[in-house]
């Protein structure tokens, strides 16, 4: 069995919260919407038996603060570089899904000696979600521009927080019941904490800062090996985008891995795929 610790610690400003298990080169797990770090449940024992696994809570998610400012992609990467001063890792393997992945790739881009591979799971830059939008994709989108309002959905969430978060989990995943029972009812819980809504908000509240962040060095590629990997049956993302020339625009060093039978939520719905890709792409990693 493996031992997951749960601790805190302040950093940049923040208490957050994080997971760790496991000894040897550091590996970081960053969590998407609508999750938390207890999205890496499957993940955290395998790569516990060769890494020191690290999975936070980002800023306004699960235990971590929820302030009321500090949500672009920018100082959220920051969240995680001070965490991981505080803890004493130097050089990690990053991993992010969804407004993870984001987070993952702006601290590669303006951490680039940090990181010495990098995986990002079924994530769209959101400078490219913005350049390529158009009536087709905003379809998919929605909830992008609706999560973007002041106070109106978490004036329409709250009380609903189940309702809300069932449409996702079950619209995102090419099995409808894969998040249900328990699992489903620690994400209910999570979000009906005080703040918690408001902070998924204010992380897509700074869309308009993140395209800024990121059209200044749109032009510089992630210089580590990176891993993209996404679900084949997820509308959003490899439905509507080609997302080996999309990541290809990202990175030179690009290896690729659609999964069959998945939605969004490849490492809920296909752990055991996820976990095959991730220590086979981990391998040689001695820190």
């Amino acid at each position: 069995m493996t031992e997951i610790h749960t601790k805190t610690c302040r950093a940049n400003g923040i208490r957050q919260f994080y997971l760790e298990a496991g000894e040897g080169p550091p590996v970081v797990l960053l969590h998407g919407f609508p999750e938390t770090s207890f999205a890496w449940r499957f993940q955290i024992p395998p790569l516990a038996s060769r890494y020191r696994v690290i999975a936070p809570d980002l800023r306004g998610y699960g235990e971590t603060d929820k302030p009321a400012s500090g949500y672009d992609k920018r100082t959220m990467a920051n969240d995680i570089v001070a965490l991981l001063t505080e803890l004493g890792i130097g050089r990690i393997a990053l991993v992010g899904h969804d407004r993870g992945a984001r987070v993952a790739t702006r601290l590669v881009k303006d951490h680039p000696d940090l990181v010495d591979r990098l995986v990002v799971m079924d994530n769209v830059p959101t400078r490219i979600v913005a350049r390529e939008m158009n009536a087709r994709i905003a379809r998919q989108y929605w909830f992008f521009m609706f999560h973007q309002i002041p106070d109106l959905p978490e004036a329409l969430i709250s009380g609903r927080e189940d309702l809300w978060l069932r449409h996702f989990f079950s619209d995102w995943c090419h099995d409808p019941s894969t998040i249900t029972g328990e699992a489903f009812e620690t994400y209910v819980k999570a979000y009906k904490a005080p703040g918690a809504v408001r902070g998924a908000m204010a992380d897509y509240r700074a869309s308009a800062e993140d395209v800024a962040q990121d059209l200044v060095d749109a032009d510089k590629k992630i210089e580590c090996p990176v891993l993209s990997l996404w679900g084949e049956d997820f509308a959003a993302v490899g439905g509507l985008f080609d997302m080996k020339a999309i990541w290809s625009e990202m990175a030179d060093n690009l290896t690729t891995a659609p999964i069959q039978r998945c939605g969004h939520l490849p490492q809920e719905e296909q752990p055991e795929v996820v976990n095959k890709l991730l220590l086979d792409f981990l391998d040689g990693w001695k820190g």
